[in-house]
C-alpha cells in the first residue's frame, strides 16, 4: 500500500508510528498509508517564517498576484491527473469540476483582483489621508503590512482542493507562507495538487508545505504572528479554538464549520410559477451534488403548509430520477460518500431525527439503496434521504443535528413571520435561500434573517438564468457565518487578504506619511521640474512630481457652448432667474465643463508615453465656478503600479494615478478626484517561461 508522504522543510517524509489508512470511496479498497507521527512539524513553522514568509514579504503584491497566476496556469494543464485522484474520494466529474476548476478558478480570480486594485508595493494604503488637525499637517492614515508568521490551514476532507486554494490565494497575496492539513479522507487529492505546485518551482521555498497526518503539537509552537484557520466540525473546531497558544499569544483563528442551512419557497408561489420548478431542482441539487457533503448544502427545506403535499409530490419525483453508482459510469449523477466511517456517521444522525420527530419520505436506509456499477457495490454509498418534520417548532433536532450527506429534512410554515422563526432556529449559518416572486416578501424575509447568515440568495425566474446557485461559494462574496456556522469569514474579495496582514494607524505630517505609503497625499511636498510630467515614461516618472498649469477664466459663452455641446441645460447653469433662486444665487458651470477645462489646462497634447486615459475616481465638487471666476490645475503623480507584459507584442506600460485639484483664483478647491492614464515603459520584461 503506498505511502501518502508529508511535505515539510524541503522534503517529502513519512512519519513512524501507526498508520491510518485510506480507502476507495468506490470500491472500498485500502490506497493509501498516513502518518506523520516523528517529523519535524514544530521545524516546519521556522522554516515557513524564515525562507517562504521572507521571500513572499519581500514580494510586491503586483508580483504576489503573478505568482498565483502562473500557479492557476500550471494546475489547469495538468488537471486530468487530479481528476483521477478524485474518483477515488467518490466525486462524479461535476462534483470535481467545482473542487478542482472552482479552485483554481479562484486563484484566477484572486490575482485578477489583486492586478487591478493593489499597489505594485509591500505596503498596503488601506484609505485616504485623516486630516487629524486645523492645517492638516497632522494626520493619520491605515497602513496593512505583511505578518512575519505562518498560517496554519486545516481542512476538511469534502474540498481537497478548492479548500486549499481559497485559503492560499489571500494567504499568499499577504505575503504569508501556508502549511497545509488535509483531512486525512481526501488527503491524496491534496497532496497530489501540492506536489504539483511544487515541482513548478513557481513559488517560492518555504511558501507551501503539507502535513498529511496529525498536527501533533505545532500548536505549542505558535507565535502571535501566525494564524489558524479552521474547516470542520463545530465540535472539532471549539476544542482548537480553546487551545491554551491561541488564547496566551492572541493567535488569529478564523473557524468555517457545517451549518444547518434552509431554502424557503414564499408562500407567493404555486405549482404553476416558474419559481416552483426553480425551488425543486435547487434543493434536488444541493442534496445530490458532492452526495450532500457540502458545507453550505441545504439541510432544512421550509415550505408553506398548503404546498407540502405539492412540494414533497414534485421533489420526490425528481429525486427518484437521479442514479446512484460508479462515478465513472455515464448515467450516474450521485457518486458515494467519502468513505465507510463517513457513512455510518450519517445513517447514525439520520436514525437519531428519525426517533425525534421526522419520518422517512424516502431512503433513510440502506436496504432501499441500488447501486449502479460492478466495482461499487462495496463502496460507501448511501441513499438519498429525504424526511419530513410535522412540528418543527417542537422538535429542535431538526435545527440542531446534521447529517453530513444526501439528507434533508422538509418542515411546514404557515406564516411568512414562522418562516423567518424556523430559518433563525438554525442558530447561525453559512448560506440560505429564498424562492420567491414577490419583492415585498423578500425584503421582509432577508431583513429579518440575514443576522443569522453569511450568506443569502433570493431566487427567482429573472435571476436564475445566470444563478450560481445556493451552495457555490464565490471569490468575490463573503463566506462564513455566525453562530454554528462559526462565526468566521473567508473570501469576500481583498477583505481575506486583509485577514492575513497586520494594521496600523501610522500619524504623522503629510510628507511623512507619503514617503511611508510610497504614495503622494495632499499636502505632502511635492517636486516640480520643466518637463511636462505627460512627457516622461513611467520610469521617469517619481511620486510627488506635479505640475501647476496656466489660468483659464470662464465665461457665460463656455456655459452656453457647453450646455449645446451636451444636451444638459439645467436651470442653474442656463436660467438667470432659477439660478438666482437657487442657493448658488446665480448661475454656475457646468461640473463636467470644469472638469474638461481643467483637463484642457493640464494635458499635453503631442505624441508621447502617456497611452490612453484609464479612468477616473473619486470626483467631487466642493465649491461652484461662476461667470467670471478663473481656474488653475494642480496636477501631481499620486501612485504608480507596474503592469506585466503579457505578449512581446504587448507595448510594455503602467498605470499613474494622478490626484488633480482644480483651483478658482482665490486658491480654493473646486473640483477634487483622480485620473489613472496608461503610460508606457521603456522596457519590456515579457519572458516565454509566462
Amino acid at each position: 500500500m503506498q505511502q501518502l508522504t508529508s511535505y515539510l522543510s524541503g522534503a517529502w517524509a513519512y512519519g513512524q508510528g501507526k498508520s491510518r489508512e485510506i480507502q476507495h470511496a468506490v470500491t472500498g479498497e485500502p490506497l493509501y498509508q498516513v502518518c506523520s507521527d516523528g517529523l519535524p512539524l514544530a521545524a516546519s513553522l521556522s522554516y515557513a517564517r524564515e525562507l517562504g514568509g521572507t521571500a513572499l514579504a519581500a514580494m510586491t503584491f503586483q508580483q504576489r498576484a503573478q505568482m498565483i497566476k502562473a500557479v492557476a496556469k500550471h494546475l489547469l494543464a495538468n488537471k486530468e491527473a487530479l481528476y483521477q485522484l478524485s474518483y477515488q474520494t467518490g466525486a462524479t466529474r461535476n462534483d470535481g469540476w467545482v473542487d478542482i476548476e472552482g479552485g483554481i478558478a479562484t486563484l484566477f480570480s484572486y490575482a485578477g483582483l489583486a492586478g487591478r486594485e493593489l499597489p505594485d508595493d509591500t505596503l498596503w494604503p488601506e484609505d485616504e489621508l485623516i486630516p487629524l488637525s486645523k492645517q492638516s499637517q497632522f494626520a493619520a492614515r491605515h497602513v496593512l503590512t505583511s505578518r512575519p508568521g505562518v498560517a496554519l490551514h486545516i481542512n476538511a476532507f469534502n474540498f481537497p482542493c478548492w479548500g486549499m486554494l481559497e485559503k492560499l490565494a489571500p494567504t499568499w497575496l499577504a505575503g504569508m507562507p501556508a502549511i497545509i492539513k488535509p483531512a486525512t479522507a481526501s488527503a491524496q487529492l491534496t497532496q497530489a495538487m501540492v506536489k504539483l505546485i511544487i515541482d513548478s518551482g513557481l513559488v517560492p521555498e518555504g511558501a507551501l508545505q503539507l502535513i498529511c497526518g496529525g498536527v501533533g503539537d505545532m500548536f505549542d509552537h505558535l507565535d502571535y504572528q501566525d494564524a489558524v484557520t479552521f474547516t470542520g466540525s463545530a465540535q472539532t473546531g471549539q476544542k482548537l479554538r480553546a487551545h491554551p497558544r491561541l488564547l496566551e499569544k492572541s493567535i488569529a483563528f478564523t473557524m468555517e464549520a457545517d451549518s444547518l442551512n434552509c431554502c424557503v419557497l414564499g408562500e407567493d408561489v404555486t405549482p404553476e410559477m416558474p419559481e416552483f420548478a426553480l425551488f425543486i431542482k435547487e434543493v434536488s441539487r444541493e442534496m445530490t451534488s458532492k452526495a450532500g457533503q457540502k458545507c453550505t448544502a441545504i439541510r432544512r427545506i421550509i415550505v408553506p403548509a398548503a404546498r407540502m403535499a405539492e412540494v414533497q409530490q414534485a421533489l420526490l419525483q425528481r429525486l427518484a430520477g437521479v442514479t446512484i453508482g460508479d462515478p465513472q459510469l455515464e448515467q450516474v449523477r450521485m457518486g458515494a460518500l467519502v468513505n465507510q466511517e463517513q457513512r455510518d456517521d450519517v445513517q447514525q444522525k439520520v436514525e437519531f431525527l428519525l426517533r425525534n420527530g421526522c419520518e422517512p419520505l424516502c431512503g433513510a436506509t440502506l436496504d432501499k439503496l441500488t447501486i449502479v456499477g460492478d466495482n461499487a457495490q462495496s463502496g460507501a454509498f448511501f441513499p438519498i434521504t429525504l424526511l419530513y418534520c410535522a412540528d418543527p417548532f417542537r422538535h429542535q433536532a431538526v435545527h440542531d443535528t446534521e447529517a453530513f450527506g444526501p439528507v434533508a429534512t422538509l418542515m411546514p410554515y404557515q406564516t411568512t413571520e414562522q418562516a423567518i422563526e424556523l430559518a433563525l432556529l438554525g442558530q447561525g449559518s453559512l448560506a440560505g435561500s429564498l424562492v420567491t416572486a414577490d419583492e415585498g416578501l423578500a425584503a421582509q424575509f432577508i431583513r429579518a434573517t440575514a443576522c443569522a447568515h453569511g450568506r443569502m440568495l433570493v431566487l427567482d425566474r429573472h435571476a436564475a438564468t445566470e444563478s450560481t446557485g445556493h451552495g457555490s461559494p464565490l471569490p468575490l462574496l463573503v463566506h462564513g457565518g455566525p453562530g454554528r456556522a462559526g462565526g468566521g469569514e473567508e473570501l469576500g474579495g481583498l477583505r481575506a487578504v486583509k485577514h492575513y496582514m497586520r494594521r496600523t494607524a501610522i500619524q504623522g505630517s503629510p510628507s511623512m506619511l507619503a514617503a511611508i505609503g510610497r504614495e503622494w497625499v495632499r499636502g505632502a511636498n511635492t517636486v516640480e521640474e520643466q518637463v511636462h510630467p505627460f512627457r516622461k515614461y513611467f520610469e521617469q516618472l517619481q511620486i510627488g512630481e506635479s505640475l501647476l498649469t496656466a489660468r483659464r477664466t470662464i465665461t457665460e459663452a463656455d456655459i452656453v457652448n457647453f450646455a449645446c455641446l451636451s444636451g444638459d441645460h439645467f436651470y442653474a447653469h442656463m436660467d438667470k432667474i432659477g439660478a438666482a433662486e437657487s442657493l448658488f444665487g446665480e448661475r454656475v458651470a457646468h461640473g463636467y465643463f470644469v472638469v474638461s477645462a481643467a483637463a484642457g489646462l493640464f494635458v499635453d497634447p503631442g505624441v508621447g508615453p502617456v497611452i490612453a486615459n484609464y479612468g477616473m475616481e473619486n470626483l467631487r465638487f466642493i465649491e461652484p465656478v461662476k461667470i467670471g471666476d478663473t481656474i488653475q490645475v494642480r496636477l501631481t503623480c499620486k501612485k504608480k503600479i507596474r503592469k506585466p507584459q503579457k505578449t512581446a507584442e504587448d507595448r510594455p506600460h503602467g498605470v499613474v494615478v494622478w490626484d488633480v485639484q482644480v483651483l478658482n483664483q482665490h486658491q480654493q478647491a473646486v473640483a477634487l478626484y483622480s485620473i489613472l492614464t496608461l503610460v508606457a515603459r521603456q522596457e519590456g520584461d515579457f519572458d516565454t517561461a509566462h
